[in-house]
């Protein structure tokens, strides 16, 4: 895992009040950010896993759709350097192989507008090269 940058850390900060507890629950750590791409780190843990059968031990796929709306407000926030309250307005993910053990989430902001932002999420386990999930998400902006 990475530490956090200082520009990372504040914006983390800024929406942990906004989340609800469960999301803050994930674990979902922001690293870097920037204008036009940010990283975060998702560690492995028990509560997003699944428990049972061939699967047992992989990212459940509901604990990764919260991982890539999750990643894109905390990428937007380092973005704009504060937080501005929005909305998801739609989201697309697929998954493509099984995600295990820690991960590596990747959002580049494809378009970071007045009213609209749109975001693209790349998770993979950690170490990897290969792409376990991608998502595309659309936000509004509930304020200017």
């Amino acid at each position: 895992m990475r530490n956090p940058t200082p520009q990372a850390r504040a914006a983390a900060t800024q929406v942990a009040d906004t989340f609800a507890p469960w999301v803050a629950e994930l674990g979902l750590v922001l690293t870097e950010t920037g204008a036009a791409q940010s990283r975060l780190d998702l560690p492995a843990t028990p509560a997003l896993q699944l428990r049972g059968g061939p699967g047992a031990g992989v990212t459940c796929g509901q604990a990764i759709a919260a991982v890539a709306d999750t990643a894109c407000v905390l990428a937007l926030t380092g973005a704009n350097g504060r937080f501005r309250n929005c909305t998801t307005t739609d989201m697309s993910v697929r998954f493509i192989r099984p995600l295990v053990g820690d991960a590596e989430v990747t959002v580049d902001l494809e378009s970071n507008g007045r009213k609209l932002a749109v975001c693209r999420v790349t998770l993979r386990s950690a170490g990897s090269t290969k792409t376990a999930a991608l998502a595309t998400a659309t936000f509004l902006y509930l304020e200017d």
